[in-house]
């Protein structure tokens, strides 16, 4: 039987118990007299709430929130109990406040007041749109929190209303000078932000997921969520008999304990595996696992962690392989470098033209490398700049063709574009000719004198294809899985015959992905290869 049905299993047994209970004193003990009580009403609660979380959307704290209960207290006639969610720590209680000793707090539920505001994301708005609301939204908040409680704290008279986000901005009849807003763009969690908030982008239900991030991530600098107990008016209920109710208190209790015992049994021995393997895999043992057999919830949350593991050891790895990919790129040609300067020093060797050109070619191709890291870098953070317009893919093709035409015609290669129509995207076009460049540069190294590299654009449906496709020597099978790695080449010995610094596919993908299109490659060998990238095309 399965953790959940095991659970279930016992709350229904003692929730059953305590019913009959619950019915058997009801009909042979309750007392004849009732309680004439009122309870909240829902517009007074709906009213208190209400103010309540318009006073931590407007002050960024509960400092100060007293006087407000006193006057809801006094207009509705309630007795207003305010502590916090996580500690249950009292902010405030009326009865106090009205130097009254505290009335027992009513049987209702208490009321949870959540002072964040919901976000207003367009049901239009594109995906990345959103996200990058979402991200603005989260820093525009922190920033107007802690304005508004500074500003609460030093006495100032704080006003605030919704932005087209959501976000409070926030006003005053003064401004200390040591409140001061946040300067845009300043968060320092911006990029954890946006990595959080891009997960939703394949998600259905985008919205609900963006506020769910941003409730996640605003956590620890928004007042804390409140919960709220309106009291009873009146006098306290009849008891009951003390045996009988003690009798069946305790049968429940003891079921209560005995279900606990037996569920603890089942739950803390695989936490416990979890806890000690946690510990160790933060303290960097990665390799760690826990065992994850069976079929229930704590199985499947075992297989989760090792998983999550896995993952760990398989980014440390990937780390460690793009740092020795980094020094084995630059070591040589930086070895080489230093070797013909110091002969130069020495006058060893002579600084003729064609030594000196050769120099500078091995710098410029180390200052390609640096700067295709830094590409790379900036576009995996989601900090490269675009500037998306209407772009057509075939005067993009055209221009591509005619960059590399005396490349093609040096190789003894020819290069076509083939587009029948117009087929046209929203898209940074510098960018989209850095993809295409790259390709075409790729194709043209693979495809021995005589052959064919051909650029085409076609519209299907509401996509716009574009493919490169060469006559070259094409790709093995197994290699088609490592083509986007930093780094990679197809030769073994990772020379330089080719020119390629072993980047321009891996920040393709990633320009592709961020203007959210795919790129795709198919290939044979002694037969040439394709690849394929698809954008959302515009009319």
């Amino acid at each position: 039987m399965s953790f959940r049905l095991r659970v279930l299993a016992m709350l229904a047994l003692i929730a059953l118990t305590a019913t009959g209970a619950t019915a058997w004193l009801t009909l042979r003990q309750v007392s004849g007299q009732a309680r004439d009580s009122v309870t909240a009403g829902r517009q007074d609660a709906a009213r208190i709430t209400g103010a309540l979380r318009a006073y931590g959307f407007q002050h960024g704290t509960w400092e100060g929130l007293a006087p407000t209960v006193r006057e809801l207290a006094a207009d509705t006639g309630q007795r207003i109990r305010v502590s916090t969610e996580t500690d249950n720590t009292l902010l405030a209680d009326s009865d106090s406040l009205a130097g009254r000793a505290p009335r027992p707090a009513g049987g209702q539920p208490p009321v949870l007041v959540d002072p964040r505001p919901r976000l207003r994301l367009p049901e239009t708005s594109v995906r990345l749109a959103s996200v990058k609301r979402t991200v603005t939204a989260i820093a525009d908040y922190r920033s107007a929190v802690a304005y508004a409680a500074c500003l609460t704290r030093a006495g100032a008279k704080v006003t605030a209303r919704a932005g087209r986000t959501g976000i409070p901005r926030i006003t005053a009849d003064r401004h200390p000078d040591r409140c001061v807003p946040a300067e845009p763009g300043a968060d320092p969690a911006a990029g954890q932000d946006h990595t959080a908030a891009s997960r939703c982008s394949g998600e259905q239900r985008l919205t609900a997921c963006l506020q769910r991030v941003f409730d996640e991530r605003t956590a620890t600098v928004a007042p804390p969520r409140l919960q709220v107990r309106l009291g009873y008016r009146g006098e306290a209920p009849a008891g009951l008999a003390a045996a009988p109710t003690v009798a069946v208190a305790s049968g429940v209790a003891l079921v209560a304990v005995l279900g606990a015992l037996l569920l603890s049994r089942a739950v803390l021995r695989p936490v416990r595996a979890l806890t000690s393997a946690a510990r160790d895999l933060g303290e960097g043992e990665l390799e760690r696992r826990v065992p994850a057999s069976g079929r229930d919830e704590m199985a499947e949350l075992g297989r989760a962690f090792n998983r999550m593991a896995h993952s760990l050891q398989a980014a440390e790895e990937r780390q460690r392989r793009l740092t020795a990919d980094i020094a084995h790129e630059l070591r040589t040609p930086l070895a080489n470098l230093r070797g013909y300067l110091e002969a130069l020093r020495d006058g060893v060797v002579e600084p003729t033209p064609a030594l000196l050109h050769s120099l500078h070619e091995e710098a410029m191709l180390q200052q390609r490398i640096v700067d295709d890291l830094q590409d790379l870098a900036l576009a995996e953070a989601g900090a490269l700049t675009y500037h998306r317009s209407a772009v057509d893919l075939g005067d993009l093709l055209e221009a591509g063709r005619t960059a590399h035409l005396a490349q093609a015609e040096a190789a003894g290669v020819t290069l076509r574009t083939e587009a029948p129509t117009p087929v046209r995207v929203h898209a940074d076009a510098d960018r989209l000719r850095q993809v295409v460049g790259n390709l075409v540069g790729n194709a043209l190294r693979a495809t021995a004198p005589g052959g064919t590299v051909t650029l085409s654009v076609t519209r299907v449906g509401d996509a716009a294809v574009l493919r490169v496709r060469d006559t070259g020597k094409g790709i093995p099978p197994e290699q088609l899985s490592h083509l986007f790695d930093r780094f990679w080449r197809a030769d073994a010995a990772r020379g330089r015959a080719t020119g390629g610094s072993g980047l321009g596919l891996a920040i393709a993908r990633q320009i592709v992905t961020d203007h959210g299109g795919t790129i795709e490659v198919a290939s044979q060998v002694g037969t040439g290869t394709t690849f394929t990238v698809t954008l959302a095309a515009t009319a």
